[in-house]
């Protein structure tokens, strides 16, 4: 075989090989990673870590637990702070995490690649502007998300709030609905959308952001946590955590951006029977 036509065969070679790894290697490496069964002591971390998963519907419920398995093979987990990570730890995120996609495309989270989680709230430093001058100021921070594919959880917080079916607040939640507002390229309040949807969605949420801050400055108390007010990505997230932890709550008060998240995420938590 003349030279000319061992390159020839050898670029083909390498052109198929990339093309395998840039269009099939991802399916084909989930595929082979779900035909692993779901880990027993997995389901009961599930059970008991994660509330509402009791009470989606058995097709569903499976369709989790593979989002799971995918998202704990794929994903880095790192302890800050002396925190140990173990299986309850990666199940509850993962679990959280995967309510969100259940029902839409597991591939939402593909940019997400770390997460780093602390025993507690934890300190940071960031820089604040007011105008041309440029400050730093000592925050304390219970989660945050990354553009850059990196979510930061504080695990005091998701034990007391995101594991207790009914409370108001859920970190993981929070922070992973910030992954969904950054697949357009930023974090607005506006996840990617069609054209319909994107008009109702900017009509409905501007309004309904607009009538909590009004609420809040001539009330002591409103419909959703005063942290939605801040701007709307905050907004979008605060939404996405009253939506699976408080429906009835968030359908009664504002009915039209509950069918708003109920057609994005494409789940109906007001629906789903107690367990």
């Amino acid at each position: 075989m003349s030279s000319a036509s061992v390159f020839a065969l050898f670029s083909a070679a390498l052109i198929a090989l990339a093309v395998f790894y840039l269009f099939f290697y991802r399916t084909w490496r989930r595929e082979r990673e779900l035909k692993q069964p779901f880990p027993k002591a997995w389901r009961k971390h599930l059970q008991t870590t994660v509330p509402l998963y009791r009470q989606l519907p058995t097709p569903l419920q499976k369709t989790l637990r593979d989002q799971v398995q995918l998202f704990i093979a794929e994903k880095n987990f790192y302890g800050c702070d002396g925190f140990e990570i173990d299986d309850r730890v990666r199940v509850a995120i993962a679990g959280h995490a995967c309510l969100l996609t259940v029902k839409r495309s597991y591939g939402d989270f593909d940019d997400v690649r770390s997460i780093l989680v602390y025993p507690d709230v934890y300190r940071v430093q960031a820089s604040e502007r007011d105008g041309m001058v440029v400050g730093v100021s000592d925050q304390i921070r219970a989660g945050e998300a990354s553009s850059l594919g990196q979510v930061v959880l504080a695990w005091s917080e998701c034990e007391s709030g995101a594991m207790r079916a009914g409370s108001e607040h859920n970190v993981i939640l929070h922070e992973f609905a910030h992954q969904l507002d950054y697949l357009d390229g930023s974090a607005d309040g506006a996840p990617p959308l069609g054209s319909e949807q994107a008009k109702e969605w900017q009509e409905i949420m501007t309004t309904a952001f607009n009538n909590l801050r009004h609420s809040l400055m001539h009330r002591s108390t409103s419909w959703l946590d005063p942290y939605g007010a801040t701007k709307p990505a905050e907004f979008f997230a605060v939404l996405t955590e009253t939506f699976y932890q408080q429906p009835q709550h968030l359908k009664e008060q504002q009915p039209a951006v509950y069918d708003l998240l109920r057609d994005f995420y494409r789940v109906d938590p007001g629906e789903l029977a107690p367990s």
